[in-house]
């Protein structure tokens, strides 16, 4: 339990330090060999801190006001691996709104669990029978 309750924390912590731009605390919620996949963005894979820094200060006021992390599912795989799938939310300034999916990789490592894999999926159609 206090591993999961432990992976929640980190999932929510995402918001904060990117809606506070708070860059150089990202050594608290990714792995320092993080792979940041935001492919479906055209922005392909971030590497790292630095990287994953630039393209949200490149962003800029395109960026969410506000991201929230909902209906987070942590589940381990036979061979160890722990996942986490959860929904974003991003709130911008004019008052949009957009969703996508996170799909992460978390491992434990010295000072906690960090997120090593992040692959976000844009939701930006709804489902259709």
């Amino acid at each position: 339990m206090e591993d999961r309750l432990a992976v929640h924390e980190l999932m929510s912590l995402h918001g904060h330090l990117m809606d506070d731009g708070e860059f150089e605390r990202m050594s608290e919620l990714f792995s320092a060999d993080v792979v940041y996949d935001v492919s479906a963005f055209g922005l392909g894979e971030l590497r790292g801190y630095a990287a994953i820094t630039e393209a949200s200060r490149a962003v800029g006021d395109a960026n969410p006001v506000g991201h929230h992390v909902t209906n987070v599912c942590v589940s381990e795989d036979a061979d160890g691996v722990v996942r986490v799938r959860s929904k974003g939310i991003g709130i911008y300034a004019d008052g949009r709104a957009g969703s996508v999916v996170y799909e992460d990789v978390v491992r434990r490592e010295a000072g906690g669990w960090r997120i090593a894999v992040r692959k976000v999926i844009p939701r930006r159609a709804p489902l259709r029978p």
